[in-house]
């Protein structure tokens, strides 16, 4: 398994060191393979699995970044935009991982948070 996730993360790292020297901040694919490997390292994921959070992880921060600039001018609705968001991509998770993992990934995420989502009571 460890062999699985070697040449994604040296690719990562050789381009997040070329953006590291260039200046530039890291892309989304970047940001969602590196939110990806996180998640990894905590709840370990097989191939497919790795791929189908990684794609929900981009669509999540593609979606945000898009909900933060239409809605910059109401705090308000942006945020029940983004806690509508949050479910949604708590609801795929689920259906990603499996039962155990799924009782990691929230328990890791209470851990990263002064508290959990109310979802998760």
């Amino acid at each position: 398994m460890n062999k699985l996730f070697f040449l994604p993360s040296l690719g990562l790292c050789l381009v997040l060191a070329q953006g590291a020297t260039a200046g530039q901040e890291p892309t989304l694919n970047d940001r969602a393979t590196t939110l990806t490997q996180q998640i990894a390292q905590k709840v370990p994921l097989n191939e497919a699995q790795f791929v189908k959070v990684r794609r929900l992880n981009l669509q999540f921060l593609s979606t945000t970044q898009d909900l933060k600039t239409r809605l910059a001018d109401n705090p308000g609705a942006l945020d029940q935009q983004l806690a509508e968001l949050q479910d949604r991509f708590d609801w795929e998770m689920a259906a990603i991982l499996w039962p155990r993992q799924m009782t990691a990934y929230r328990q890791s995420r209470t851990n990263m948070t002064a508290l959990g989502s109310s979802s998760e009571r």
